[in-house]
């Protein structure tokens, strides 16, 4: 994981040719760039590109570099694994520069989305992926989530991490609850029904788009979540655990092969899998 201070040089008002501007065959390899390679996910991430027969890794950028090195290596798609404060420098600078961009770093708030949007207004033949989780089966869990929740009164989140995570509630917790969320508003099911009048500590958890999550930071956990949906007489609780980061990497492959050949903004992996 970067440090929270990291940085880089102001390197964003760089404009070299667009790298998907070039001709390339469909035998050209898809050529990568790590940046946040020194993290636990880069240094897993490196494997998976290494070992992947259609890519080749180019460059794997840490604190210590610019990031000029990227186009200096004649990438044409960026990995972003950095943490909330530098990713949108690290993919502001991609696009200017014509590069496809996985960005698995959290903190892409809606409005960080608008003005990438905006950005990609301007590129409109780049693609970039938001992914606030590559686990495959993470993603189909929350799809399941989505679709089971307008028909229980009650739902609530349990994400549970390692004490190193630096954000909270987790990425994947509130993609959750924005798709329940969602789902629900557009089946015309009210909020979840709840009492309580007095919270002064937040005992409730925090509320994104009005659904209940809570976080759980605890030494041994790798990465886990529940989705708890309840009416009278039953319980549905749909589980997800990754017991390794090596269980994010055909999401990031499937990420990086996919990226280019769609265009625009896409927010979580599942825009990729084909599911509706």
């Amino acid at each position: 994981m970067f440090d929270p201070v990291f940085s880089f040089h102001n390197t964003t008002g760089t404009k070299l040719e667009r790298m998907s501007e070039q001709t390339t065959t469909s035998q050209d390899p898809i050529r990568v760039a790590i940046v946040g390679a020194t993290g636990k996910m880069g240094t897993y991430a490196i494997d998976a590109v290494n070992a992947a027969a259609d890519m080749e890794l180019v460059a794997t950028l840490s604190s210590k570099n610019e990031l000029t090195d990227i186009t200096e290596t004649a990438a044409t798609h960026v990995l972003d694994l950095t943490v909330p404060q530098v990713s949108p420098q690290v993919v502001q600078f991609a696009v200017n520069n014509g590069l496809h961009t996985v960005i698995g770093t959290s903190g892409w708030t809606e409005d960080k989305r608008a003005v990438l949007e905006d950005q990609l207004a301007q590129a409109p033949e780049i693609g970039v992926l938001i992914a606030p989780n590559f686990s495959i089966g993470s993603v189909l869990a929350t799809r399941f989530a989505a679709q089971a929740a307008p028909y229980f009164d009650s739902v609530e989140i349990i994400e549970m991490h390692h004490p190193n995570k630096v954000d909270a509630p987790s990425g994947t917790a509130v993609r959750t609850a924005e798709m329940i969320a969602a789902a629900r508003q557009r089946a015309g099911v009210g909020p979840s029904p709840d009492a309580t009048q007095h919270d002064p500590d937040h005992a409730r958890g925090a509320s994104v788009d009005g659904i209940n999550v809570h976080a759980v930071r605890l030494a041994g956990l790798e990465a886990h979540q529940e989705v708890l949906m309840g009416t009278p007489g039953q319980q549905l609780v749909l589980r997800h655990d990754a017991f390794d980061r090596a269980s994010y990497m055909p999401g990031v492959l499937l990420g990086l092969r996919t990226v280019a050949t769609r265009p625009g903004l896409a927010y979580g992996l599942d825009a990729y899998m084909d599911l509706d």
